[in-house]
């Protein structure tokens, strides 16, 4: 930006050395466009300034804005899901034979037609409980045998 105002500081110095005055139409017509280009890099200068500020600004709110992420968002956050591994299921899909974890209270609404979220193909679960231990099965399934 300062580039562009000593351009115009230049000008101002050559129009007045050749003795550009507002005598003659040409004079009057060269002095209002250095008025005007001295008016322009004003203004240039002053955006350019603003920019800089609001630039500093906008880091200072990404800055804060990481920070409280940081606080929210804490990365211990994640062990808690892993925490609840009883809450879901491992099945492969027979489709695309990815494995799916399905919340297992999809067992307990009695839901036998699944939808896989990798292929979108329904996978058809056993509505009976082939788990080892009855008392500790979190499958939702009745386990009072006779």
């Amino acid at each position: 930006m300062d580039n562009i105002r000593e351009r115009v500081a230049y000008l101002k110095g050559l129009s007045d050395g050749l003795g550009i005055n507002e005598d003659t139409k040409e004079g009057k017509l060269l002095i209002a466009m250095i008025d005007v280009l001295d008016d322009m890099a004003e203004a240039i200068a002053q955006l350019d300034e603003d920019y800089q500020e609001l630039d500093e600004y906008v880091d200072a709110i990404d800055q804060d804005l990481a920070n409280l992420e940081d606080d929210m968002y804490d990365e211990d956050d994640d062990d808690d899901y892993a925490d609840d591994e009883n809450d879901f299921v491992e099945i492969e899909c027979p489709n695309c034979h990815n494995t799916v974890y399905l919340d297992s209270e999809m067992f307990e609404d009695g839901e036998e037609e699944i939808i896989c979220p990798n292929c979108n193909e329904p996978i058809y679960v056993e509505a009976e409980c082939h788990c080892e231990d009855d008392d500790d099965c979190n499958c939702g399934h009745d386990h009072h045998h006779e």
